[in-house]
């Protein structure tokens, strides 16, 4: 997609003309809220906590540590986006090797948009005969087009445009963005 040549660049320009939604210590903030509820629900439940790759993986990273219960950690990759802007097919790239039968099952994902990835996600959860699936996502996006029902747990609402940072990519670019953005003119 891009040479390497103009990767910085490109980065750059991209993140300059973007409108910051968030900033890193509100962000920080919306994750201790986070923690704070998911502690009071799930203390004593020794859950199975899957980062929901790549983009929950900073979410998810940056979450654990604000959890002060037994848990244990794994992780889920299924994508619709790849380098794209918009989904296509759900493709399976890792399922869990923690064995979900009976447990707790936390998903973290970055952003709740149109939940298809989301629904396919708890639903190989019930497969896996999880007693309860619930999910977190740092970002609920505002529109309609939902295929699946909110999040059990979610940190920011931002607009109905494209964004990026703190797991969230534009075309596998800015997940490290230090603040939630939005991609100008998108």
């Amino acid at each position: 997609m891009y040479n390497d040549k103009d990767i910085f660049k490109v980065s750059q320009q991209i993140l300059s003309d973007a409108d910051c939604l968030f900033s890193s210590q509100e962000v920080d903030s919306a994750l201790n809220k986070l923690a704070a509820r998911i502690n009071q629900q799930l203390k004593d439940q020794n859950p199975v906590i899957l980062a929901v790759m790549n983009g929950g993986l900073i979410p998810c990273g940056m979450l654990l540590p604000k959890l002060d219960f037994p848990l244990q950690v794994d992780y889920i990759h299924a994508t619709r986006y790849g380098e794209n802007t918009s989904g296509g097919i759900l493709n399976w790239i890792a399922k869990p090797t923690i064995n979900l039968k009976n447990r707790t099952v936390l998903l973290v994902d970055d952003i709740h948009d149109e939940g298809t990835t989301l629904r396919e996600i708890i639903k190989y959860c019930k497969e896996q005969e999880a007693q309860t699936v619930l999910s977190c996502v740092l970002v609920h996006k505002k529109h309609d087009r939902k295929t699946s029902p909110a999040a059990d747990f979610t940190g920011l609402e931002v607009p109905d445009r494209y964004v990026f940072g703190y797991g969230m990519d534009y075309k596998t670019l800015l997940r490290n963005a230090e603040g939630i953005y939005a991609v100008k003119g998108m």
